[in-house]
């Protein structure tokens, strides 16, 4: 059995064995971390969130949601256990400004338009990084910011690996000597550096939550990260494109849900396009690959041909042809096995990392968005 599907049915029974019993924790009057009275304050961290999009994530009970909630953020909560949802819900369904979810952390972020922020007391650990983060990446907004704490030595003094691997925990049920495995991500400061710099996270700062108690071996690190303003771009690969003179056309679809982007097998995001071929005028070239890729339609005649950009990869000049559609029939899908999934991305949260000349056809478009690529030599129409 997978070592999430354990720990979710682990937290499943954790949430009913609370629900038998009935305690009503008291409502926090000020943010607690994992270790009472130990770690800075809600302020310190977080500052002031009125008005921020904020996810919980591993959120429980759902207290410290409810206390962002009242401090004017808007909060969605989410845990993977029924019964732990079931708990919170119960108790603050009526909330103003916070909404619940029972679902997997890294699905909900693939679907939920960006956040501003994005916390979790303990819970993240409990997710393999390597699905949890590439989710995390664009489900917050350039700009947003990651804070989570992690167990970083347990109470038989075993401190964090080097290896990115889950390992058993002990969850053990409240009012009771019964235990449960939990399996945990334990990893050293430098580990998760080391993860949110290679899912395009910087780390701010690293702080140790330590109990008052000298003979007490538990230690939590809290992380705040944050995702930079700019979107990078890479390669596909380090392989090169094979010597040719090729003419492509990369395709803009803009409309009101933004920018049509689909994700390419090999990891980057990228506009629809493709090769002009024989007795094709760019305008049809761009409307036959729209079609192909994403089963969208339209008119050759509502195409708007930007101009062009040379760059080159290699020793392989390359030319390509930014075209705008913003007149278009039908919902877009996945039609070849290049793309996995297609998507509308606002232009202020375009998800990251772009391929390259997807990244130079936007900016020649909106040369104000803020996207790292290689230069490339823009001509434009007219």
């Amino acid at each position: 059995m997978p070592t999430e599907t354990q720990n979710t049915i682990a937290w499943t029974t954790y949430g009913a064995h609370q629900l038998a019993r009935g305690i009503q924790l008291p409502e926090l009057n000020k943010w607690t971390w994992d270790i009472p009275d130990a770690g800075p304050g809600l302020d310190e961290v977080f500052g002031d969130v009125t008005g921020l999009r904020v996810l919980d994530l591993g959120s429980g009970l759902g207290r410290h949601a409810a206390l962002m909630a009242a401090l004017g953020a808007q909060v969605t909560a989410v845990d993977s256990s029924p019964t732990q949802h079931e708990r919170a819900a119960a108790r603050y369904e009526a909330t103003p400004g916070l909404g619940m979810e029972c679902a997997d952390a890294a699905d909900h972020l693939r679907a939920a338009d960006p956040y501003d922020l994005v916390y979790s007391v303990s819970g993240l650990p409990f997710t393999d990084p390597r699905r949890l983060l590439p989710a995390l990446a664009n489900g917050i907004r350039p700009g947003g910011r990651l804070v989570f704490s992690a167990l970083h030595t347990n109470s038989d003094g075993r401190g964090p690996s080097s290896d990115v691997a889950a390992r058993a925990e002990v969850l053990r049920l409240p009012g009771t000597t019964e235990d449960h495995t939990v399996y945990m991500w334990v990893l050293s400061p430098s580990t998760w550096e080391d993860l949110l710099d290679e899912h395009g996270f910087v780390l701010e700062s690293v702080t140790a939550i330590d109990p008052p108690q000298p003979d007490n071996p538990v230690s939590y690190r809290l992380y705040t990260a944050r995702r930079p303003e700019r979107v990078p771009s890479r390669p596909r690969s380090s392989s090169l494109p094979p010597p040719n003179a090729a003419l492509a056309v990369g395709v803009i679809v803009a409309g009101a849900e933004g920018v049509l982007l689909g994700r390419h097998r090999r990891g980057t995001w990228e506009l629809a396009g493709g090769s002009v071929e024989p007795a094709e005028s760019l305008a049809e070239a761009a409307v036959r690959e729209l079609h192909e890729e994403t089963s969208l339609l339209a008119d050759p005649g509502d195409v708007q041909v930007l101009g062009t950009l040379l760059d080159h990869e290699g020793d392989v000049v390359r030319l390509t042809v930014p075209v705008l559609v913003t007149t278009w029939s039908g919902r877009p899908r996945q039609r070849e096995d290049a793309i996995e999934a297609w998507r509308f991305w606002p232009l202020q949260a375009l998800p990251q990392p772009l391929f390259i000349p997807s990244a130079q056809c936007s900016t020649a478009w909106k040369p104000g968005l803020p996207l790292d690529h290689p230069p490339a030599h823009f001509h434009p129409c007219g």
